[in-house]
């Protein structure tokens, strides 16, 4: 066992020396270019660390660099997105500015046009059953608003107030079954009176058996139930049905879209002084 070891030993001994003679060479031996060899390998080996050290760092700030790039370009589009949402918001709020400027526009020249004297309110909520068509105005007996007062649109009748409290009105719209309306044709004059339906139609009763009354014709307010002015739109004829020589059933179209209301002008001229303004919009 002491003669394994021992030799062992030597054998090491024999390497060291070896390789000592070696690197002594090496360090005596220079290339053609006059590098020493052992410089040469030495800087071979080194470099070849530097180099997988280089790579594995520059892999680590290749990704470092690209997940602060994306943190980044996310945190870009976050808030692109929000400008966009706002942007949108602005546009709509802008587009309904401008839906409600027109509309009021149409309520002035209305207005302008007739001698009555009207005050424009806005329609602040509706009736929650289809049974009651109604809508609640934004003024009230503060504004001059009283029962029975008219309220019309730039597209006709709209319907009357029947509760006005201080700060705000109810109006029965014409299409509940409840309201009419005095109602005369614009082409042959006949005469008659629209009743609501509770629907979006109207009807044409009470209308005498040689009157001229076709589909189409436009139908308007007579004056004669004391509550509308002469002479604003109701609606058309939409259809017409007879019974032998009597008129049976007569619908009539609103010219109001009742769902798109905003804002309406409330006539607030007593009848009795109405007169010189309706002849002058005959």
């Amino acid at each position: 066992m002491a003669l394994l070891d021992t030799r062992k030993g030597a054998g090491y001994l024999f390497f060291a020396v070896v390789l000592g003679q070696v690197i002594l060479i090496s360090t005596q031996v220079n290339t053609r270019v006059g590098v020493p060899i052992l410089e040469t390998v030495v800087f071979g080996a080194f470099a070849e660390v530097q180099r997988v050290v280089s790579l594995g760092v520059s892999g680590v700030r290749r990704t470092w660099n690209g997940y602060v790039g994306l943190r980044r370009v996310s945190a870009e589009n976050e808030d692109l997105k929000r400008q966009l949402a706002r942007l949108q918001v602005e546009l709509q709020q802008q587009r309904a500015l401008g839906d409600r400027t027109r509309g009021l526009e149409r309520l002035l020249d209305l207005r302008d046009h007739t001698s009555l004297s009207m005050t424009a309110a806005e329609i602040i909520a509706a009736g929650a059953t289809p049974d009651f068509r109604t809508v609640t105005l934004d003024k009230g007996t503060r504004h001059g608003l009283r029962a029975n007062m008219a309220v019309i649109s730039p597209q006709g009748v709209v319907g009357r107030i029947v509760v006005a409290s201080l700060q705000a009105a109810k109006v029965q719209l014409l299409i509940d079954r409840n309201a009419a309306a005095g109602a005369i044709i614009a082409r042959s004059r006949a005469q008659g009176i629209v009743v609501g339906e509770g629907s979006d139609q109207l009807r044409l009763e009470y209308v005498s058996e040689v009157a001229d009354i076709a589909t189409g014709d436009v139908v308007m307010t007579s004056g004669i139930d004391g509550i509308f002015p002469k002479g604003f739109i109701i609606g058309r004829v939409d259809a017409v049905e007879r019974n032998g020589g009597a008129y049976g059933r007569i619908l009539v179209r609103p010219g109001v879209d009742f769902r798109m209301l905003e804002e309406v002008l409330v006539v607030l001229t007593p009848p009795g002084e109405r007169g010189s303004s309706e002849e002058s919009r005959e």
